[in-house]
């Protein structure tokens, strides 16, 4: 097992509220491709620089991908999924432009406290206790 799988934990890699931050901050939608939940779009993280050529896991190297683009990504470079993106799109888009916006997405300040009251409204326990 190469390094990069060594500690892999499937989705628990990140706490949820992290998570759902980190979608927050990028529209709940997909910083390549644009799609969002509304779309149908099952969301995830995307690694900025991949973690096969020494990228990280802190908030900036992190953006919302969807399944779709971060599966077909691969290790390739922003530039180069960017490209692809744009001819995948095929409706005039720049990829300068994708490239504008995704590191738009991942110099905003992810907001966990937020995330963390959003996901505490959404307990039934929790929304109970405030009633009384």
């Amino acid at each position: 097992m190469d390094n990069r799988h060594k500690n892999w934990n499937g989705s628990k890699w990140i706490r949820q509220e992290r998570r759902l931050a980190i979608y927050l901050r990028d529209g709940m939608a997909c910083c390549w491709c644009g799609a969002t939940l509304e779309d149908g779009t099952q969301l995830s993280l995307d690694h900025v620089i991949p973690v096969s050529k020494g990228g990280n896991n802190t908030n900036g190297n992190l953006i919302t991908s969807c399944s779709k683009c971060n599966t077909s990504r691969g290790n390739r470079s922003v530039v180069e999924f960017a490209n692809a993106v744009a001819d995948y799109l095929n409706h005039d888009t720049d990829p300068k432009r994708i490239i504008i916006h995704v590191n738009n997405c991942r110099r905003r300040v992810v907001k966990i406290k937020e995330a963390k009251t959003l996901m505490a409204r959404r307990n039934i326990s929790t929304v109970m206790a405030e009633m009384k």
